[in-house]
């Protein structure tokens, strides 16, 4: 896949004349699976974005290159794999491991739009550098904003759970959540939402390419009172502890990383009440953000440019909320790997849904496609333009690819086909995870060592194998 030459060349799309531009709205939300209403879940209220997909196509698989913030951002924003960029962490150092790299907002401003953000695009320590440009790439931006609210300013008054966790400082690995009462803009979400808007108005008569970084429904888990209000308490299940610990007995060891030192829930003495209260604190601050999407919605409508302007909502990865004991996200199940992804474009299908898995990676191509951008670069996704012209279109068969990746002697693979998970960790060497969505979409299962599955195990391998392009300072020999 390394190296792959995608070019496109100047379309009209739709009824617009090829001379006038469509805008793009990029919402990202940090850490966000997909127990979300617009998705079927029967508890989370999203009804801005079930609003967004009736104008647009839900994907239904859509999948992250890897399960951490840091990496999954970079490979977003500059259309490559981790294992291009080299970002297998959370570090700084994008700019200098890819001096020449043309990211995405970078593409936008170079073909004369204006391109801003505010808030979290690129990795951000959430929430200790709120208010700061974070580990930003100023080269992608014309303009950048770094709203600061009461969720980071008044940090103090955040309940947190765990042994220690009252006197530790670091929110950003957390059980915790607060609910004041308060204003959606008195929180660093709602001013975000608040500057893009600006941005709108301002920028309505110019093609702009405008980045919304939500930092919800990353821990800690704070969002104005209303929000919790919506999700009683003893509404609010957790899946029974044996019957977790069972679903990991057929897991290689390795799949697993730090998540089996305090297991259930990550820390030590987290009890199942309060896992269910930072649950609910979760679900409140999901139906934050889909708030905040619901105010720039309507801020196009106002300005009249809703129906030039592209709107893509993504989140940086998956996240479980303990489900096999197991929370946050760093792994390749599908609960940490799959996101929700939703993207309305002027001039293709609405209020429709795909089953075809896509990749966080196909956003830069899909982009430049519409936008009629001619580029000629080493990206590495594919345009999504024909599934949101048809979402289930026969003949897109790519496979989604996730990287995990703890440390040179812990890493895997995971490939996602409409009906299959498979995992290889370390090439198979330290174990093999196969799942039949089929009949499993919780991932209960591990089919990897059937012997009757032996073929279909083999055709997988053989299938993941070209995307296993690790580079030998990041494995062990």
């Amino acid at each position: 896949m390394k190296g792959l030459v995608i070019i496109f060349h100047l379309v009209a799309l739709g009824t617009l004349a090829s001379s006038e531009k469509l805008n793009v709205l990029f919402i990202c939300a940090d850490d966000m699976n997909v127990d979300l209403g617009v998705y079927g879940h029967p508890q989370v209220k999203t009804p801005h974005l079930d609003r967004l997909a009736q104008r647009g196509v839900v994907f239904e698989r859509a999948y992250c290159q890897q399960s951490l913030c840091g990496p999954s951002r970079t490979s977003v924003m500059t259309g490559l794999r981790p294992d291009e960029t080299e970002i297998l962490t959370n570090s700084n150092k994008m700019r200098e491991i890819n001096p020449d790299v043309i990211t995405l907002g970078q593409a936008f401003r170079l073909n004369g739009y204006f391109s801003a953000r505010a808030g979290k695009i690129y990795h951000y320590g959430n929430p200790s550098m709120i208010g700061t440009d974070g580990h930003d790439d100023p080269q992608t931006w014309d303009k950048k904003y770094n709203p600061i609210g009461m969720d980071r300013t008044q940090q103090e008054y955040i309940t947190r759970y765990g042994r220690g966790r009252q006197k530790d400082n670091n929110l950003g690995i957390s059980m915790a959540w607060w609910d004041p009462v308060s204003k959606d803009t008195d929180h660093t979400d709602g001013k975000v939402a608040s500057k893009i808007i600006e941005l709108i108005g301002q920028k309505k008569d110019e093609p702009f390419f405008l980045a919304a970084g939500f930092f919800n429904p990353h821990c800690p888990y704070v969002a104005p009172k209303k929000y919790f209000d919506l999700y009683p308490l003893d509404q609010i299940t957790m899946q029974d502890v044996g019957e977790a610990k069972r679903d990991l007995e057929d897991v290689p060891p390795i799949a697993l990383g730090r998540d089996l030192a305090n297991w259930p829930y990550y820390f030590a003495d987290i009890t199942m009440y309060q896992a269910r209260k930072c649950k609910q604190a979760y679900f409140a601050t999901q139906s934050f953000v889909d708030a905040q999407v619901g105010r720039l919605m309507d801020a196009l409508e106002k300005n009249n440019i809703f129906d030039k302007t592209i709107i893509v909502f993504w989140s940086d990865h998956g996240y479980f909320l303990g489900e096999k004991g197991l929370w946050y996200k760093r792994k390749a199940f599908e609960r940490s790997t799959r996101v929700p992804l939703i993207i309305s474009a002027p001039g293709m299908a609405k209020g429709e849904r795909s089953n075809k898995p896509v990749e966080l990676l196909d956003l830069y191509p899909t982009l430049m496609d519409l936008c009629g951008i001619s580029v000629s670069s080493r990206l590495q996704g594919k345009s999504l333009r024909p599934l949101l012209s048809d979402p289930n279109a026969e003949n897109w068969t790519k496979p989604a690819v996730t990287l995990v990746w703890y440390g040179r002697d812990a890493w895997g693979y995971s490939l996602r086909t409409e009906r299959y998970r498979y995992i290889e960790w370390l090439e198979g060497k330290a174990g093999k995870e196969l799942y039949d969505h089929a009949n499993d979409s919780e991932e209960v299962t591990n089919l990897a060592g059937h012997t009757k599955h032996e073929e279909l195990v083999a055709s997988l391998s053989k299938k993941l194998k070209p995307f296993v392009t690790l580079k030998t300072k990041y494995r062990s020999k």
